[in-house]
């Protein structure tokens, strides 16, 4: 796994970044952004995470992080090794787009920032740096010791210290990861969509931010073409992990792994809305359909099974696989929300009449309803179909706290998702699952439920109770659940 590593520099002068805190303790390296410390550079040129939930301006410096001020140096591997790769349980990449972003807009380039944050916090990331309490002078001959300014402070007060705590090889982030390439794209997307948005960058150069035609007002900048092709990237990179090694290309699992690792794409632009020819609702390729078609055309797993339980039903890759026989789309999302589509009789067209199975719940659904689902839908459906892949498109946005929606999943619905869809991959193609990250606009519970998923893959407790509130919660709207379930289960003879 990555190392992180301090390293000496030139003794500092007397340095702000050290300060007493009530009179008895010296913050060592600043407690309040310890997740700026590692792989930095990813967050584009200005953010931190600070401990009290802001993000603030701060230099960029790469993926190297050094502050003359401090004398320190905090340094992450780029490239794990081959037993890294094969030995891991969760493997992610994070992609953040930092570039596309427009004021005020849900879709924000604070959302995977927060969410890599929160695991680095909850001890979820491979090396999370945590605040310690120890004795400065236990730290004096290994930090700093020939500086006497820092020795007299290490030797007279106690400090919150940085202590790593690896979580050996089970959870892995692949920092090295190629963007997807436009014949990629093009097995999705028109050609004349993927050509015609990278020419509009210009545009959106002279002018900052554009919007480009499609279906819906989906907003770009002078980086969204490349921004998007680096989270389809990190999609099919994923793919490749949890299929067969190929150390050349960083992938990890074998197909006869006993338990190959869950992936997880920590990406955005989103994806699920991306119509075949062009942009739609904050998404602009199909992060998930591209997968499944490079799942198809390089790794020959025929038979893909996507599942979709963002809020919004994911018209685009419905559109994308509504008369193919060899991609299941599964998508439960609000009854009557954007885009309007996926109506409960859209069961493909066709060859692939069938192998389209879209279930609006009623607004109110919450935790009984999706476990239900879960249960009665997605497995007997997964277990028809034989897949020999399950993708998921990952929306945080139907939990009761989010802006954009009205349903009442709660973090402790998303561990349950997370824990069972690993066991359904398990039992039906190998454990071969990859997450793609869709919706979620309120940062404390997209955060929290992904690192409740994090915490399902690593086969862990869930954290749920410490976040949810069950007071705010309602009576679901059982009579109308039933009756969706009732006539999906008798369209698809389920």
């Amino acid at each position: 796994m990555p190392n992180l590593y301090v390293a000496h520099n030139a003794a500092p002068e007397k340095p702000s970044v050290l300060h007493k805190s009530d009179g008895s303790s010296i913050v060592l390296l600043v407690q309040h952004n310890a997740c700026k410390l590692k792989n930095h550079g990813r967050f584009g040129s200005d953010f931190k995470f600070s401990g009290d939930g802001h993000f603030q301006k701060h230099l960029k410096s790469g993926r190297r992080y050094f502050s003359k001020s401090r004398g320190l140096s905090v340094s992450c591997s780029l490239v794990p090794s081959i037993r890294e790769l094969t030995d891991a349980r969760v493997i992610y990449c994070v992609a953040p787009a930092m570039g596309h972003n427009q004021e005020a807009h849900p879709e924000s380039n604070l959302r995977v920032p927060a969410i890599v944050c929160a695991l680095e916090k909850m001890e979820l990331s491979p090396a999370s740096l945590l605040k310690e309490v120890g004795c400065l002078h236990n730290l004096a001959n290994r930090i700093e010791a020939d500086n006497p300014w820092l020795s007299e402070h290490l030797n007279q007060h106690q400090v919150f210290f940085l202590q790593l705590n690896f979580r050996g090889s089970e959870v892995l982030e692949l920092q090295s990861f190629s963007p997807a390439s436009v014949e990629d794209i093009a097995r999705v997307h028109a050609k004349a969509y993927v050509s015609g948005l990278e020419k509009s960058m210009d545009q959106a150069s002279e002018k900052g931010i554009i919007y480009i035609d499609g279906s819906g007002p989906t907003y770009a900048t002078a980086t969204t073409f490349k921004e998007s092709l680096l989270a389809a990237g990190a999609g099919i990179t994923l793919v490749d992990s949890v299929v067969m090694p190929q150390p050349s290309t960083l992938v990890a699992a074998s197909k006869s792994s006993q338990d190959p690792p869950m992936g997880f794409a920590l990406i955005r632009p989103p994806g699920h809305h991306a119509i075949p020819k062009g942009p739609m609702g904050f998404c602009v390729f199909g992060n998930v359909a591209i997968a499944a078609r490079y799942a198809q055309h390089v790794h020959g797993l025929k038979r893909v099974f996507i599942i979709d339980f963002d809020v919004h039903h994911g018209n685009g890759t419905n559109d994308a696989f509504y008369d193919d026989p060899d991609i299941f789309f599964l998508s439960t999302h609000q009854d009557g929300s954007y885009p309007g589509t996926g109506k409960i009789d859209e069961v493909g067209h066709g060859s692939g009449e069938g192998a389209t199975l879209n279930l609006p719940l009623p607004g109110g659904s919450g935790d009984i309803a999706m476990r239900t689902v879960f249960d009665e839908v997605i497995v007997p459906s997964a277990q028809m179909f034989k897949p020999d892949i399950i993708l998921v498109s990952a929306g945080y946005d139907g939990h009761v706290l989010d802006p954009l929606a009205s349903l009442q999943f709660t973090t402790g619905t998303y561990y349950m998702l997370a824990s069972n869809i690993k066991q359904l991959a398990k039992d039906l193609c190998g454990g071969r699952c990859v997450f793609f990250l869709e919706g979620g606009y309120n940062l404390s519970s997209l955060s929290y439920s992904v690192a409740d998923s994090f915490r399902a893959f690593l086969g862990e407790s869930s954290l749920a109770s410490e976040f949810d509130n069950p007071a705010i919660l309602y009576e679901e709207p059982s009579s109308k659940v039933k009756q969706a379930l009732q006539r999906v289960k008798h369209l698809h003879s389920l």
